[in-house]
């Protein structure tokens, strides 16, 4: 008999990944793959769509006629900051722009001297000024740099709907993606917001609907529940929100680290704007105040200048533990050297790795996870506010990183640190978003093996 099974795509800029979970949440299948990057029509690297979109529909093709496994749904749950135009023949007009794509600061000034102040819009929108991170800015760079491109579009899809649309071909907006920092939508007035009617984008974005839809069809003579998709951010803190009643703190780590409070109160502050807070959106549509560091960037370009300036192999890293010792001697008279500064920068300035005082990689290793321990407890600390957290969840990348998490530890004491081993974060939400089951306390235990952590004795 064939294991009744949901499928979810969860699309990382990295890795792509695809998943079957059985009636209980338990994962019985996986498979990864990387695409290497393509360039946009400015030569900037972006992602590899076409191979993507063929990948999709070849591995479900595949599972649909495997003999073990029958599907009775599948979602997707995708990267933000990223949309794909269409037009009326449903053909892709642009590529996926990459959101770390410089915007023309001549596009972003016109922008907010029409719509600003900057302030003002940052409060109600929930999205700082972050050029192509926010999808909204995309849109109007479109309609006003790229016009021929724009009037040809039909619809513009968030990237999780746009592989649903892949499926279903019904276009289709859900509330996580417009509502993660796409400076799309109005916190204050829970609407579009006013500049998106004056600009008339709102006759290009397909209809809302909740992200717990999905649509009931026969594809390739199996009966399939599809769903729309989901902001990968909201996703990872969908089964922690479900299953956790006491107010918490999520870091969902990986290429960015996300540092997400969805006990926060509705719209943000000038002072959280100041702090670099952004919100992003359950899916009942509350606002979850976040800040958000560049995390697994920062640490991949440092970790392999290491690796180069100390003549080890690219991994070499993944086998440093953490040793009391070491810290002991960086923090005697600690000065930072890697410059991580800057919580939403998306390049980080050059240094002289010769100028490092060590002699052993681990060591200047250990150095560089303090600093980048350092941002993260900070960017944890803007997202708590005033919110009274003592529960610190971290899924994602970074669990596995010995010297991280006894760093974290320490820095974050008073808090009780929680971390699991599986990878499953937001596909997992994904699965349970389109589901009719209801979680209970126990779900994070047997789901995703959770890990106490206890802070190391200084001595």
């Amino acid at each position: 008999m064939k294991k009744v099974v949901t499928a979810v795509f969860d699309i990382g800029k990295t890795n792509k990944k695809f998943f079957l979970f059985d009636k209980d949440f338990k994962e019985v299948y996986r498979e990864y793959t990387r695409f290497e990057e393509i360039q946009d029509e400015d030569g900037y690297p972006t992602e590899n769509l076409p191979a993507l979109q063929a990948w999709l529909k070849d591995l479900f093709h595949k599972i649909l006629e495997a003999q073990e496994y029958k599907i009775k749904a599948i979602n997707f749950s995708t990267y933000g900051a990223s949309m794909v135009h269409i037009d009326e023949n449903g053909k892709v007009l642009t590529p996926l722009y990459n959101y770390t794509k410089p915007m023309d600061q001549a596009c972003i000034d016109s922008f907010y001297d029409k719509y600003g102040p900057e302030l003002e819009l940052s409060q109600e929108t929930g999205s700082n000024n972050s050029g192509m991170l926010n999808s909204g800015m995309q849109l109007y760079w479109l309609k006003h740099y790229k016009p021929d491109v724009f009037k040809k579009i039909k619809y513009s899809l968030h990237f999780p709907q746009y592989l649903s649309y892949i499926f279903t071909g019904i276009p289709l907006s859900e509330y996580t993606s417009i509502g993660c920092h796409t400076a799309l939508w109005s916190y204050k007035t829970k609407d579009y917001h006013e500049w998106v009617y004056k600009e008339e984008l709102h006759k290009i974005l397909p209809p809302i609907v909740s992200t717990e839809t999905s649509i009931n069809m026969n594809y390739n003579g199996k009966r399939i529940k599809i769903g729309v998709g989901i902001h990968d951010s909201s996703s990872a803190l969908l089964p922690y929100v479900r299953s956790s009643k006491k107010p918490f703190i999520l870091v969902s780590t990986g290429t960015w680290s996300i540092s997400l409070n969805p006990f926060s109160d509705g719209v943000l502050t000038q002072s959280d704007i100041a702090s670099g807070c952004i919100n992003y959106m359950r899916i009942n549509g509350k606002a979850v105040k976040s800040s958000r560091i560049f995390l697994g960037n920062f640490y991949r370009q440092n970790v392999q200048k290491l690796a180069r300036h100390y003549r080890v192999f690219d991994d070499y890293h993944k086998t440093v533990t953490f040793d009391y010792n070491m810290y002991a001697k960086i923090t005697e008279n600690f000065k930072p050297f890697f410059n991580l500064d800057s919580a939403d920068a998306l390049h980080t300035e050059e240094v002289d790795f010769n100028e490092l005082p060590y002699k052993c990689f681990e060591t200047a290793y250990h150095h560089l996870m303090l600093e980048i321990v350092q941002l993260q407890v900070k960017s944890i600390k803007i997202a708590m506010g005033d919110t009274k957290a003592n529960k610190l969840y971290i899924d994602g990348g970074f669990t596995a990183n010995d010297v991280f998490i006894n760093l974290l530890s320490h820095y974050l004491r008073d808090m009780k640190l929680r971390t699991t081993t599986s990878s499953l974060g937001s596909a997992l939400g994904a699965a349970i978003s389109i589901s009719d089951v209801k979680l209970n306390s126990k779900f994070l235990r047997h789901n995703y093996a959770l890990q106490k952590h206890v802070p190391f004795i200084v001595t």
